[in-house]
């Protein structure tokens, strides 16, 4: 399914402003779609004199009219007339009379959607309308709550038509935990006094510890006579219980938090009030500071590790200077430049806890280590890299680096060896594979013939155990040695660069 921006910009009538804003009021769409209890859909112009929807909500508390999601098509006959009248007219049109659609009365409402110009003095822009389409089917003997809900519905949709709704400066916040109607709805009059509070509202402020009524309250002096004594909060939570600001806060008593965000409501350009949205998220707020304690405490095991295996390296090296046997020098400088090398890895893959890494920062890393330990006298290597290695899971971070790490040390002290010369790491990703070829230009294999040593028995045992896939080592014309790597994506499961 098409996006919004898709949608909307491939009718080529909107800018850049008219989808931000757009974005912004389909933020809402659901709230709107509770309060009014009805379905909302979202219609932008198009080229050829009609209208395609671009975005469909259902109602929470209400049954849909509409089963399938009517984003991507045109307006139905039935109600272009009176779309196109709100688009053209700048005013709200209700229809005349109840609309049928498939056998079930409805009433229809177009809203247009207006932006205001950012510059004062211009005359605001309808980029779009919003149809309101309630289901006249299951018409009861309205609550005092629907009946709310309903008011602050046409109140939003009346702001809407303005150009005051939504506010652009209202923080955006992430979308999960956000308070919804059907959590609790306070009203507020412009004084910021309760007039109206839903039965969810009242039983989240009594499990603060309020044992009134809210409503005939002040919001204000309730959250005051709330919240401890002595304790920090939200700087932003005045604005949200006065309801003059669109502004989301938390409050916690009793061990309960409660997430609040206001909407201020305006008419004719005076401001009449506020809807108070309130939610219980304690649970969610514990959750996310064990996630915070967790992640705390997994990156300082990571740094410890990190720590200890640069000790271990350390004492590699001091043993390594102190060994007079060159076999054994040798041997413990290969185990000391490794563990390093996967020293290395674990410090970049620590700073993101991520389950993905980019593994050319990883590779550039471990690149200049390799570098400045494989270098022996009277050679020179210019190592150079080709091409992007992308994306990988963090848990083949490591062995394919430590096998890249094997190979360009190869390259450099055995192919290099006692000259100048360029060892080139060339990497090509395709949606099937990934391949990697560690290229130099120094005196090739004897005789053709691939090592046994110990550095070639890990390239294997990674690349062909860990990684599933496969590794060639073959000399080039003339001289040098070019090793060839293959990593099957479907293995590593990633199917994109």
């Amino acid at each position: 399914m098409s996006t919004l921006s898709d949608l909307v910009y491939a009718q080529g009538l909107s800018d850049a402003a008219d989808v931000e804003w757009l974005h912004r009021l389909a933020g809402d769409c659901q709230l709107l779609a509770d309060l009014a209890f009805a379905d909302i859909v979202m219609w932008v112009p198009t080229a050829d004199d009609s209208f395609v929807a671009v975005t469909h909500t259902r109602p929470g508390g209400a049954a849909t009219l509409f089963y399938r999601d009517i984003v991507g098509e045109r307006v139905r006959p039935q109600w272009r007339a009176q779309v196109r009248s709100a688009f053209l007219g700048g005013q709200i049109v209700d229809s005349a009379s109840p609309d049928w659609f498939e056998e079930t009365p409805t009433r229809v409402r177009a809203v247009p959607i207006v932006r205001e110009h950012p510059r004062r003095g211009q005359k605001p822009a309808v980029i779009g309308v919003l149809t309101r389409h309630t289901n006249l089917g299951e018409t009861r003997t309205p609550s005092r709550q629907q009946i709310t809900f309903n008011d602050c519905a046409d109140d939003l949709f009346g702001m809407v038509a303005a150009g005051d709704f939504p506010d652009l400066s209202a923080p955006t916040g992430p979308r999960r935990g956000a308070p919804r109607a059907s959590d609790g709805l306070i009203r507020l009059d412009v004084d910021g006094m309760a007039t109206f509070a839903s039965p969810n509202a009242l039983s989240a402020f009594n499990r603060l510890g309020f044992d009134d009524e809210l409503e005939g309250q002040s919001l204000v002096e309730v959250v005051t006579d709330i919240l401890p004594e002595k304790r920090q909060f939200d700087e932003s939570l005045p604005l949200v219980v006065t309801g003059r600001a669109p502004w989301r806060a938390d409050i916690e008593a009793n061990g309960v938090t409660i997430s609040l965000r206001t909407i201020p409501l305006r008419g004719h350009g005076t401001r009449i009030g506020a809807i108070v949205l309130c939610r219980d998220v304690s649970e969610m707020r514990h959750q996310e500071q064990e996630l915070i304690t967790k992640d705390a405490t997994i990156r300082e095991i990571h740094h410890r590790v990190k720590n200890n295996l640069q000790t271990v390296a350390s004492l590699l090296r001091i043993q390594a200077r102190r060994t007079h046997s060159d076999e054994a020098r040798d041997a413990l400088t290969q185990a000391m430049r490794r563990v390093s090398a996967i020293a290395v890895v674990h410090d970049t893959l620590a700073q993101g806890l991520a389950q993905n890494v980019d593994f050319d920062e990883v590779f550039q890393a471990v690149l200049k280590l390799v570098a400045e330990v494989a270098a022996a006298p009277n050679t020179h290597a210019h190592t150079r890299t080709v091409g992007r290695f992308g994306t990988l899971p963090s848990e083949y971070a490591t062995p394919l680096a430590l096998a890249l790490t094997e190979l360009v040390t190869n390259a450099v002290e055995h192919g290099l060896a006692g000259k100048e010369g360029d060892v080139e790491i060339i990497t090509e990703r395709t949606d099937q594979k990934l391949e990697v070829r560690v290229r130099d230009n120094g005196v090739g294999l004897p005789e053709g013939q691939v090592g046994r040593g110990l550095g070639t028995q890990i390239v294997r045992t990674l690349i062909q155990g860990e990684l599933s896939g496969s590794i060639d080592w073959h000399t080039l014309e003339g001289q040098g040695t070019e090793v060839t790597i293959e990593i099957p994506l479907r293995y590593i499961g990633l199917d994109e660069a």
